[in-house]
């Protein structure tokens, strides 16, 4: 995790393949920066859903904030992702594919913003991620190898 990543869903990259990602902003209320701003964020079983035109991210956690007493809002609550309207069709027509679904891959600081990253990704059969787990083993079988050999 580099300085600047708040939470990151590795459980994407074992369920999920990849297709394509976007850096989208995200829609936040209240005490929920400087919540995030402690790392406070859970990705884990959050997915992004498109409803009249626009993007959600559900599933997301975001603890209160400790000091945020009245201002605190709901963890688990919808929040709305920044989207231009070409983006959302696009997402659109990538989702219409069947197998396809939005997966925030990790949630960050750039500019003093928060900003996810949100992916295209067709999810895995349990066969597929076996050989997923065989091929890193087998590529860290080689490392240790090669590491012992020079």
């Amino acid at each position: 995790m580099s300085d600047n990543t708040i939470a990151s869903n590795r459980k994407a990259r074992h369920d999920y393949f990849i297709q394509d990602t976007l850096e989208v902003g995200i829609v936040l209320v209240g005490t929920e920066v400087k919540s995030l701003r402690q790392g406070k964020a859970n990705l884990k079983d959050s997915y992004a859903s498109i409803s009249r035109g626009e993007v959600f991210v559900e599933g997301m956690h975001i603890s209160p904030y400790e000091q945020g007493n009245i201002f605190n809002v709901d963890p688990m609550r919808k929040r709305k992702l920044l989207l231009n309207r070409n983006e959302i069709r696009k997402l659109e027509r990538e989702l219409t594919i069947k197998g396809n679904t939005l997966v925030p891959l990790k949630l960050y600081l750039k500019n003093g913003r928060v900003k996810m990253e949100l992916a295209v990704a067709k999810g895995k059969k349990l066969y597929d991620k076996r050989d997923t787990l065989a091929k890193k083993d087998a590529d860290r079988k080689i490392q240790q190898a090669l590491k012992e050999r020079y």
